[in-house]
Parts: C-alpha cells; sequence; structure tokens
C-alpha cells in the first residue's frame, strides 16, 4: 500500500466517531465507482476511495466540512499530544523523514496561526464590549438620584485619597531636604508650603465637581451623549494637536484625557501658543515636510480612534501575513544556536520552527478563548510552558544537553518575544498608514 492509500485511509479514519460502525463488507468483487478495479475490502486497493457510498448523516457532513476546511485527519490524534507534550520527539521524527505518520508541520502551523488570529479578534472585541457595556451602566446610573450620589461620594473619596497621598509626599520630601548639612529651610518650606497650597486648592475643585454631579438631574443623559460621542470628539482634540513643543502636547494630552464621562474629569491646561519654539531659519522645506508627516500622523490616528472598528479590521487582515515573518526568524534563530552542527539544514529548523509556533499559537489561542476571570492564571501557565516547551524540543529533537539547551532556550526564546513585539508595533503602524 502507498503513502497516497495510507494517507486516505487517516482522513476517513478520523469521522468514525460521527458515524456507527461499519457492516461486513457484502460488495466483493465489484467494480469501484472511480477507478472500476474489483473490490476486495471497504477501500480500494488500486485508487484508495472508500467504497461505502451510503448516504452520509448530516453530523458526518458536518465533519467532512469541518475537515476540508482544515484538512483535519486521522493523524491528528497522534501529533498534537506530541507537539504538547513530547515536542522533541516530534521533532525528531520530521527531521528524520516519519512524517506520514504526523500532520504536515506547514499545515498544522497555517491553521494553529488561523486559530490564533480568530482568538485573538474575539478577545479584542470581547474587552471592548464588556468596557462599552460597563460604562453605559455607570452612566445610566447617574441618571438617578442614589446613581448620582454614589458616584459623587466615590469621587469626594477619590479626592480625599489623593490630597492626602501628595500632602504626605510633600512632608516626606520637606523632611529629607530639611536634615541635609545647609539645608535652606526659609526656601525648602516655602515650596513645601505652595505644594500644599495648590493640593488643598485642587481638592477643593474636585468636591466641587462632585457637589455639581450629585445636583445635575441631566448628568445621565449627558454621560452618555458624551461616552457615544467621544470617538468622535477625541478625534477631533487628536487633529488638533500642536506637537511643536512638550508643553502643548501636554496640554493636547489634557484636553484628550478629558474626554470621558462626568466623574471622571481631567484638568485641561489650555495649550500656549507662544511657548511654540522657532523654526531655524533655512530649514523651512525640511520642517514643512516635518510638519506634513506629522499631519498625515495625526488624522490616521484620528481615523482609527473614531472607527476603531474599521482599524481592528485593517489590523487583522494584516496580522496573518506579518506573522509569517516569525517562522524564518525563529528557523534562522534554530540556525543560528546550531551553527556547529553541519548535519542539520535550513529545511529542518524550519520544520521544528513550525512546530514552536504552532504550539505558542495553539496555547495562546485557548486563552484568549477562556473567561476573563481565568486569564491571569492561564496566561501564566502559557508564559512558563513555552520555554519548557522550547527546551523539551531542543533536548529531544537535537539531543541538546541540560546546560546547552537551557542558554539555547534562553537564546531562542529572547529572539522569538522580541520580533514578536517589533512584528506587533510594527503591524500597528502600518495599519495606520492604511487608513
Amino acid at each position: 500500500m502507498t503513502a497516497a492509500d495510507l494517507d486516505t485511509a487517516a482522513a476517513d479514519s478520523a469521522t468514525s466517531f460521527v458515524r456507527p460502525k461499519k457492516h461486513p463488507f457484502t460488495h466483493k468483487g465489484e467494480p469501484c465507482k472511480n477507478c472500476g478495479a474489483a473490490l476486495e475490502g471497504w477501500w480500494c486497493h488500486e485508487c484508495g476511495q472508500n467504497a461505502d457510498t451510503h448516504h452520509r448523516s448530516i453530523l458526518h457532513l458536518i465533519w467532512e466540512v469541518i475537515e476540508g476546511l482544515f484538512h483535519l485527519d486521522g493523524r491528528l490524534a497522534s501529533t498534537l499530544p506530541l507537539l504538547f507534550f513530547k515536542p522533541g520527539k516530534l521533532a525528531k521524527d520530521y527531521m528524520e523523514g516519519r512524517i506520514v505518520r504526523h500532520v504536515p508541520p506547514f499545515r498544522t502551523f497555517l491553521v494553529s496561526l488561523l486559530l490564533f488570529i480568530f482568538a485573538a479578534e474575539h478577545a479584542i472585541h470581547g474587552i471592548r464590549h464588556e468596557q462599552e457595556l460597563k460604562e453605559e451602566k455607570e452612566a445610566a446610573a447617574l441618571a438617578t438620584p442614589e446613581g448620582r450620589k454614589a458616584k459623587a461620594d466615590e469621587m469626594r473619596k477619590e479626592a480625599k485619597e489623593g490630597r492626602d497621598e501628595r500632602l504626605a509626599d510633600a512632608a516626606e520630601t520637606r523632611d529629607d531636604d530639611l536634615k541635609e548639612e545647609g539645608a535652606k529651610k526659609d526656601e525648602i518650606l516655602a515650596t513645601y508650603n505652595d505644594t500644599a497650597r495648590k493640593a488643598e486648592a485642587r481638592y477643593g475643585q474636585e468636591l466641587s465637581m462632585a457637589d455639581a454631579l450629585e445636583k445635575n438631574p441631566k448628568a445621565g443623559e449627558e454621560a452618555l451623549a458624551k461616552l457615544h460621542g467621544r470617538g468622535a470628539v477625541v478625534a477631533e482634540q487628536i487633529r488638533g494637536l500642536d506637537l511643536a513643543t512638550p508643553d502643548t502636547i501636554e496640554a493636547g494630552a489634557n484636553k484628550i484625557a478629558d474626554a470621558q464621562i462626568p466623574g471622571q474629569h481631567t484638568v485641561v491646561v489650555a495649550p500656549n501658543a507662544e511657548t511654540a519654539a522657532p523654526k531655524p531659519a533655512g530649514e523651512g522645506e525640511q520642517a514643512a515636510e516635518t510638519d506634513s508627516l506629522k499631519n498625515k500622523w495625526k488624522e490616521n490616528v484620528a481615523k482609527a480612534v473614531a472607527n476603531p472598528e474599521y482599524f481592528l479590521m485593517v489590523m487583522f487582515g494584516w496580522a496573518h501575513r506579518l506573522a509569517v515573518l516569525l517562522l524564518p526568524i525563529t528557523g534562522l534563530s534554530l540556525a543560528l544556536v546550531y551553527v556547529n552542527k553541519r548535519q542539520y539544514f535550513i529545511y529542518d529548523h524550519l520544520l521544528v520552527a513550525t512546530n514552536l509556533l504552532s504550539f505558542s499559537f495553539l496555547v495562546y489561542a485557548v486563552c484568549m478563548v477562556l473567561p476573563r476571570s481565568a486569564w491571569p492564571i492561564a496566561f501564566l501557565v502559557a508564559g512558563l510552558w513555552g520555554p519548557i516547551n522550547l527546551f523539551q524540543t531542543l533536548r529531544g529533537g537535537y539531543g541538546s544537553s541540560i546546560i546547552g539547551a537551557l542558554l539555547k532556550t534562553w537564546v531562542i526564546w529572547t529572539i522569538g518575544v522580541t520580533s514578536f513585539g517589533v512584528l506587533l508595533a510594527g503591524l500597528m503602524l502600518f495599519s495606520l498608514s492604511q487608513l
């Protein structure tokens, strides 16, 4: 029997759990529907087609759709356990040519990447939806006197805690400065008094805001209106940012932070046009090009804030393309640490890289579809399991010593995490440039 026969038989065996067992074969000698050869059993010995031609059940058809999309077959049951728990054995099988018993590695990589992107998209949309529901609930609570009082009391409590913390820090700084030899007590005390006066003034402003919120019967309507129009408001404020000096950037950031529901007010400092640094003489064209580039990026960021759904769609549309770059990066990092082992070729390293990345994509995909409450533990386990899986791969696949595998694990893991962070940042910047 050829490898194609084994592949076909394994593919159909995966569907055995969705249908009853076959009856004894009663079509011996009949011609195969595909090639016409005389049948000897349920599988044609010439072309490998299944001789069972009865109508499939709905459940069977559903499974065939899934199998067709992801090319799942009976080899999956022998590949996944090794991928998760014995990655060294799986890597060794691939490198030594024992391939037919396992799912092709690049196929596993593509399916794992697809599942990871689906899970990441689901997680991000879930977080956004949960945050929107929370904010709408908080805004709706402000429509009732009880809700406004509760929010005002919370603001008063936070204001008091903030004032006490600022006064404590100022007092600690004052005491430390007074202990220094030759300290100027008058200046130190004057600085402390000025800081305390500002802290009390800010505390008074926050109390006034809390009182105004509690007495405002339209606070709920205003909060909902502000919440629903927040994206457009922030987008306009981003477009109006003056990036000439740090002072105006900070002032603009304060204005953006002010686009919140009542009760989360941030003090706004008006931009000071006089602080803008004059442009050097003779650099007019260069300054104009720089301003044009800044304005373009401001406009793109504003579009992303105003329409985050479209930004996410663009980002995830490119995510799988950039994620594929992790494959040659990981393969080359393996080639780097095993440059002295000439029996392994780039092809072997790429096979191992597909296993490592498939494992990581699948593990983090599972983490992201879990309930939010399970995320801390799930991501902690995934973060620890990743280096362990890599260590097992290097030990079992390449036969490295314990010390050697540990050192190589550190190098490859560092390169992988850094590359992922750089690609993620590049993906976000590139997605912004496409808006």
